[in-house]
């Protein structure tokens, strides 16, 4: 009986780029490249001793650009250059692969993946099986009873339930997937907001995109909004996640033609000893070959350690360190929660330790105790000459401090690196990061603990399995910063930028968390209360203005209402083409009439009861009393802090109810509240920036600016600006720094566009120095494609030079305002430093709890206020030497209202 043919096919680009990143850097004795090659070279070798393939088949990516650019011009556009170091191995290798007696395909104008593809649709033609190694998601679209991928890397295997199992979707809703999820690393757009497992949940409802395309209104909240925005550029998403299956291959490249043969035997002994492969040789000589290259185990160890013996091993190496990564396994991804169930550590390449203290279940034992663990490793831990490496150091440093365990030494932080070098190609988490900088694939929390509510805490997976997930992260943080630091420190100013300020800042953050703020459970009580009663009330009136009872939180009975039963006008349509209630179409329609004004209170009252007023009441840590925010620094691409659970940072602050809520966030007794503020800071850096003499002047001279711009667009005197012209003034002087249009000027304003643009024309008459700042911003950021603050912080712009005219606009408007509201957040980062670096050194009672925008917030003793105060406006307003003065507002009070 004969045997179904198989088909080996080799995604040689895939391979070729995660071999780069996961390797360490290797040469020959001529100082060439070669770490590449050998990993991709020791892969196939494997395939061939495993598999001894009849047919078979190495795709690689063609140079240049392919079909998916013309579609999209920003495909890929994310993604740095190739590497020097990588670029000059690719000629070598593939003369490796031929010679090694393997076909190697290549077709200009379609990537590896449509190649692949092709072959598989021919393959399964005849009937055959297909074997794929790859580690790219995308190549998943193709699993069927016939084709499996395979990576042969960390030897996984996926057929059709190995898809369902990592995706949670079948392979024929891969595509559907993609589009939904979006890459960044190919640059596909997706649905903002959307990840894998809102992905995989709509279409294990809907069927597929453009059934839940059809029905995008039945999703609900803040997810469905996104994806009726995402709905003109999903089919596009779609089209360049889909591979292609009909590419016109050479008749070399035809499936009969894709068979193992012999290659050139001298040829390849020739090349594996000029570049230094002494295994490699070995094995084609006998033991003739020179052993005097060590070449690297292509794949990472790790080991447990469960012994007394194992630990002090480990423990000697780690002495001997320069610095190592550690990592913490725990219960809770919450700080004040978490308790230690283990030490993740890596402090060599390739290579990963974990130590279980605290695992329960048949595997746990032995183990080691906490006690134990900390009584040899403590004194590491606590040593400040032998540095500290994590990924998100900044919750390691906080869980050991809560437990009374001395740590420092904090050096490096991968996730800050990858932020500082560039806060926009990637997520900064560490699977993104493994992705997209080191091509590789990681295994993630759900695989070890389950998902949903099945998912079980960490000290209840078992051992085995826990102990490779943990060492792989510390193995791969250390890649990570092998990879990143050489690069980030080979620019001064974004070494400055990690060194000087995002890193010492991590501990002052992890200081603020400790603290907490304390927050008055009992007004949270009578707020909520008197919210709901307001609630009830606006319902009620709705109600009568609708004529009949009707849910307000519904858009589709609301715009019934509005617009059938009202007949108020359509101003704009959904992506479904409904009617819109969006909150910018009702304050229009709410000139018209007082049921859209009614539904926006609403809103806005319902927002604040179940975003704060009932959270907060949640949120009061049982331990200490206080609400414990978490703060966020490599989020925002201005460099902007900001903050969840809760996130302090949205407050209102300009109404009334707003400020009720901060009237709960109370000192204790026999202590104050100090909050400093920063007066007009990006209004002052943009005085700096531009070196316009009209903006100079006004601060040089104390006056209020916005009176000062109104009585420059207006034609009067500063004393003669009214209320009504300063208002105007203010809009004008945000709006220009956030790039603002005349159109959008007009709109806020609520005055003809023509008006609006006179407005605009006089101001800059007036201050050249702005118009002279953003046309120079706006031509720098097309030329380099960043803006830099003025500390050198750099923010990437790839949409400025897009065809899309809205993204384009957008960009512009972005390097306008970046460099500013960057250069603030760098401006309020340093007086933190500052002020803590202070409070840490001086006797003064006093702690740093809460930092909002341009705003710190201290809880102060009222014996040590007068000194307190002194000492952090002086810290502020010295943060940053501008060309204007640094105004800083302070206020005292038992509440941040008051003080505010």
């Amino acid at each position: 009986m004969n045997k179904t043919p198989t088909l080996y096919l080799v995604d040689g680009s895939s391979y070729l780029f995660r071999a780069f990143h996961a390797l360490p850097p290797l040469t020959n004795a001529q100082g060439e490249p070669t770490g590449a090659m050998y990993g991709v070279a020791n892969m196939l070798k494997r395939l061939l001793e495993e598999h001894n393939p009849k047919h078979v088949a190495v795709v690689f990516d063609a140079k240049g650009k392919n079909f998916r650019h013309e579609l999209f011009p920003e495909y890929k556009a994310n993604r740095p250059p190739m590497p020097d170091d990588l670029r000059c191995q690719i000629a070598p290798l593939h003369e490796l692969i031929q010679v090694m007696g393997l076909p190697l395909v290549s077709v200009p104008g379609v990537e590896a993946d449509d190649v692949i593809a092709t072959l598989v649709k021919q393959a399964r033609a005849e009937g055959w099986s297909c074997q794929v190694s790859t580690s790219d998601k995308d190549l998943a679209q193709l699993v069927d009873e016939q084709v499996t991928l395979v990576d042969t890397m960390n030897n996984s295997l996926m057929d059709i339930a190995g898809v369902e199992k990592k995706f949670g979707v079948r392979p024929e809703q891969i595509v559907d997937y993609l589009a939904l999820v979006g890459d960044t690393s190919d640059n596909i757009p997706g649905v903002q907001g959307v990840g894998p497992k809102t992905a995989a949940k709509w279409l294990g409802q809907f069927g597929d995109l453009d059934a839940l395309m059809q029905r995008a209104d039945e999703i609900k909240g803040k997810a469905g909004e996104r994806l009726r925005a995402a709905l003109d550029q999903l089919p596009l998403s779609r089209e360049l996640a889909t591979v292609k299956t009909d590419v016109t291959l050479a008749n070399e490249e035809s499936l009969a033609a894709l068979e193992l043969h012999t290659g050139n035997p001298e040829r390849l002994r020739e090349m594996v000893k000029h570049y230094g492969f002494s295994s490699w040789l070995k094995a084609l000589d006998g033991d003739a070959a020179d052993d005097s290259q060590q070449e690297p185990e292509s794949e990472a160890q790790y080991h447990t350690v469960r012994d007394l013996e194992s630990l002090q091993k480990l423990v000697a190496a780690l002495n001997q360190c320069d610095e190592f990564v550690i990592d913490l396994e725990t219960t809770s991804l919450h700080v004040n929660d978490a308790e230690i169930v283990g030490f993740a550590i890596a402090h060599r390449a390739n290579e990963g330790f974990y130590i279980p203290v605290a695992h329960v279940g048949e595997d746990a034992e032995p183990q080691l105790s906490l006690a134990s663990v900390l009584e040899h490793l403590g004194p590491v831990l606590a040593n400040e000459k032998i540095g500290k490496v994590g990924q998100n150091l900044k919750y390691d440093a906080s869980v050991l401090w809560r437990h009374q365990i001395a740590f420092a030494g904090i050096r490096h932080d991968t996730m800050l690196q990858s932020y500082v070098f560039n806060s926009t190609a990637s997520r900064h988490d560490m699977d993104s990061l493994a992705k997209y900088y080191l091509g590789r694939p990681t295994i993630k929390y759900e695989e070890v603990a389950g998902k949903g509510a099945k998912q079980v805490t960490f000290d209840q997976v078992p051992v085995a399995t826990a102990s490779v997930y943990a060492a792989e992260d510390a193995e791969i943080t250390l890649a990570l910063h092998h990879k990143l630091w050489p690069q980030l420190s080979a620019e001064a100013q974004l070494k400055s930028i990690y060194q000087d300020f995002e890193l010492p800042l991590l501990s002052v953050l992890a200081r603020i968390e400790q603290a907490g703020v304390l927050v008055d459970r009992e007004q949270l009580v009578t707020q909520s209360a008197d919210l709901a009663q307001r609630l009830e009330a606006l319902k009620a009136d709705a109600w009568a203005l609708a004529g009949h009872e009707f849910n307000l939180a519904s858009t589709k009975q609301l715009g019934e209402i509005l617009f059938q039963e009202l007949g108020l006008p359509i101003v704009a349509k959904t992506p479904k083409g409904q009617p819109s209630t969006s909150e910018e179409v009702m304050h229009q329609l709410a000139e018209q009439h007082d049921l859209p004004k009614l539904i926006l209170k609403h809103r806005s009252l319902a927002k604040l009861k179940n975003t704060y007023t009932d959270r907060l009441q949640e949120q009061i840590h049982p331990r200490t009393g206080r609400v414990h925010t978490s703060f966020h620094q490599a989020v925002a691409g201005t460099g902007r802090l900001s903050s969840s659970d809760p996130n302090l940072q949205n407050i209102p602050v300009r109404t009334e109810e707003g400020r009720r809520i901060r009237q709960a966030f109370v000192a204790p007794e026999g202590r104050v509240l100090l909050a400093c503020d920063y007066s007009q800071i990006e209004l002052r850096i943009m005085a700096h920036l531009s070196q316009d003499p009209g903006l100079l002047k006004a601060f040089h001279e104390g006056v209020d600016v916005h009176s000062a711009t109104a009585a420059e667009v207006f034609g009067v005197t500063p004393d003669e600006v009214d209320k009504d012209q300063r208002r105007a003034a203010k809009a004008i002087n945000f709006g220009l720094m956030y790039g603002m249009s005349a159109f959008g000027l007009a709109k806020q304003l609520e005055i003809p566009r023509d008006q609006a643009q006179e407005y605009m024309n006089i101001y800059f008459e007036r201050y050249p120095g702005v118009r002279a700042y953003m046309d120079q911003t706006r031509a720098q950021a097309r030329e380099q494609g960043y803006v830099e603050t003025l500390f050198g912080r750099r923010l990437w712009l790839p949409e400025i030079k897009s065809r899309n005219g809205q993204r384009r606009q957008a960009a512009e408007r972005a390097a306008i305002n970046a460099p500013m509201q960057g250069t603030a957040a760098d401006i309020i980062k340093r007086a933190m430093i500052d002020v803590d670096q202070w409070l840490q050194k001086e006797p003064s009672d006093a702690l740093l709890i809460l930092q909002v925008h341009d705003e710190l917030v201290l809880e102060v003793a009222e014996g040590a206020l007068a000194t307190v105060k002194a000492a952090v406006i002086k810290h502020m307003a010295n943060a940053a030497q501008l060309s204007v003065p640094l105004v800083v507002d302070a206020g005292v009070g038992q509440d941040w209202d008051t003080a505010h």
